[in-house]
């Protein structure tokens, strides 16, 4: 509770600021109307306004964010038009930007009042300190007036972003400081060709002057805009893409969503993400990220509140329209997006993301959202199926060895005990026959002890989950080279990727039962193993240079013979969706190579410096 006042605080504190500020900036800008005087070119004028308005809607790309590069034609016009219509033209023209931006109502009076401000009290301050000498057209009083506006500027923005409630580190300031360094920059060497050429000028400076000289700069914003824009979406592309690979690299293990934590913000820039799946009718958080309570994240009465999402839900100030479940974000996150995660009707789960800024997210990033939620239905639901088909793996496997413990050890032991039960009545009589039968007893339960052991070896874990395919591989080679003195060599391939523990354990047998068959029928001199990960599949192969042996032979003897490697083989491949392909000839060798296809396919510009955020 301490730490949610606290933030109460520090909201009321910034709101109060945010209005002061505006106030102020709006009563100048209200006093600068009153004292409009009757422009001398109103078409030059104009020229400025569209120039102005251009250069304010598309911010340049500077370093690591983006600046406006209007100050040149803001400076311009308080030299050619005076202090009260650059406050006006300047004010109104932020405002209409900023509305068609839809801004949030604060911050739609904040930024032009902000702007506005810095610019009369870095004029007021110059005078202040160079008195008399403060003569506009003047190389020195120009330099002073444009660091001191970016001075004013930078300080006002500082405060509002250090007493607002979400946090203000120094990596955010250095940003904005060099962003704003660059801006100020660019802006001191572009008025100082105008003041160099305005002195070598002995002409009339008209409208197609202006024009032609501030051309490249309003061409420059443009430009940069558009580039920005395709970088960004260059970026966001890149980002889904990166998303996307990491989810299927990761898809059959149990920490298939934390892949995607560094990528996220690549994707989406939020400030707080939450993740819940629809667990058979249970809601469970499986990835939170940012400023979120995670104790709140579990609550009963907003969790039944999922179930009714059924479309993109965009909460755009919090204050207003809390929405669902609004206890799991931080106070100080203010828009929302809810992405309902929906397959064939199916509600598998919901996407939400924050910000801390009110109507912040774009339509590009809300575009993301969406993509992304349908991303994850498709990776729940193949999870599902997933764990669905261990499911079913692991009650064939139980059914199959309680078959062999019925068909196998049960009978034995039951002749056994019938065996021994005669042996009991004619222990006295007969002797001999009672010694027979006991005898036997004795075998049958040594084979079914034995088969006892193996069906408990059969439970424990198998060797590629002890060790890994890989190593379970090569521990197999080892003690198979022991064994028979075969030469076999090993070779990986690629960059080895997440395999679930019953495509590990299929690929496994699958080389047993190959190299078995080599020794015993190839009588080959060299086997080589090749594990190879693709782009697509994962590939296994197991080639020799023996005697090789007719497929068609193999395909008939296995219809009569149960047992034979190749159809378990291929039963065993089945299970797991993959290809096996034998190529054989007699006296030219053997090539298996079993194709394991992988899950799935592998696979904006900020604001302004000088205006705050809201």
């Amino acid at each position: 509770m301490g730490q949610e006042s606290q933030l109460q605080k520090k909201d009321k504190l910034s709101n109060l600021y945010l209005s002061f500020i505006s106030i102020a900036g709006w009563v100048s800008i209200l006093i600068a109307a009153f004292n409009l005087s009757i422009p001398e070119n109103a078409i030059v004028l104009l020229l400025f306004i569209l120039f102005l308005f251009i250069t304010e809607f598309f911010p340049m790309a500077v370093w690591k964010g983006h600046s406006s590069l209007s100050y040149p034609i803001v400076f311009t016009i308080y030299l050619v038009y005076g202090l009260p219509w650059l406050v006006f033209i300047y004010g109104i023209v932020v405002f209409i930007v900023n509305f068609i931006q839809r801004r949030p109502l604060r911050i739609l009076f904040f930024n032009p009042a902000l702007l506005v401000l810095s610019f009369v009290l870095g004029e007021a301050i110059a005078r202040l300190i160079l008195g008399e000498a403060m003569v506009p057209w003047m190389i020195v009083p120009m330099l002073v007036t444009t660091a001191l506006f970016y001075i004013v500027n930078n300080i006002l923005v500082d405060i509002v972003l250090l007493i607002r409630p979400q946090p203000y580190t120094f990596a955010i300031w250095k940003k904005k400081l060099t962003t704003e360094s660059i801006s100020a920059f660019i802006s001191v060497i572009y008025l100082g060709i105008m003041f160099y050429l305005g002195n070598q000028n002995r002409g009339v400076i008209d409208v197609f002057a202006y024009f032609f000289f501030f051309s490249p700069l309003v061409g420059l914003a443009l430009l940069s805009s558009i580039i920005v824009r395709l970088e960004t979406e260059r970026n966001r592309l890149n980002a889904l893409f990166d998303i996307s690979t990491e989810l299927n690299r990761w898809l059959p293990s149990k920490q298939w969503i934390e892949s995607i934590r560094s990528s996220l913000n690549s994707f989406v820039d939020a400030d707080a993400s939450i993740l819940w799946v629809n667990e058979n009718g249970n809601w469970k958080v499986r990835f939170q990220n940012g400023q979120v309570k995670k104790e709140s994240c579990q609550d009963r009465d907003e969790l039944f509140q999922l179930e009714h999402i059924k479309e993109l839900t965009i909460i755009h100030d919090r204050r207003k329209d809390p929405g669902v479940t609004p206890t799991c974000f931080h106070n100080g996150l203010r828009s929302i997006v809810y992405a309902p995660i929906i397959l064939e009707d199916n509600m598998l789960g919901v996407f939400a993301v924050a910000k801390s800024r009110s109507n912040s997210f774009r339509p590009e990033e809300i575009q993301s959202v969406a993509t992304l939620a349908n991303q994850l239905a498709v990776v729940i639901k193949t999870r599902s199926l997933i764990s669905e088909q261990e499911k079913r793996t692991v009650l064939e496997e139980r059914n199959r060895i309680a078959r062999e413990i019925h068909d196998g050890v049960a009978q034995s032991l039951a002749g056994a005990v019938m065996k021994l039960e005669t042996a009991d009545r004619k222990f006295y009589q007969k002797p001999p026959e009672a010694h027979k039968l006991v005898t036997d007893s004795l075998d049958k339960l040594r084979l079914s002890l034995k088969e006892i052991r193996e069906s408990i070896y059969a439970l424990r874990p198998y060797e590629t989950e002890r060790v890994g395919l890989k190593q379970a591989v090569m521990k197999r080679i080892d003690v198979i080279k022991k064994e028979s003195g075969l030469n076999i060599s090993f070779e990986e391939r690629g960059r080895p990727v997440y395999l679930s523990s019953m495509v590990e354990k299929v690929m496994f047998d699958i080389f047993q039962e190959s190299v078995q068959n080599i020794v015993k029928h190839a009588q080959a001199s060299k086997v080589d193993v090749l594990l190879s990960y693709q782009k697509e599949h994962v590939l296994l192969r197991v080639s020799d240079n023996g005697v090789g042996f007719s497929l068609l032979d193999a395909m008939i003897k296995a219809k009569n013979d149960p047992h034979f490697g190749i159809l378990s083989m291929n039963e065993q491949a089945e299970k797991i969706e993959a290809v096996l392909q034998i190529d054989s000839k007699e006296g030219k060798g053997t090539e298996i190579n079993l194709t394991v296809p992988k899950l799935g396919m592998e696979g904006g510009m900020g604001d302004d410096q000088r205006h705050a955020s809201g």
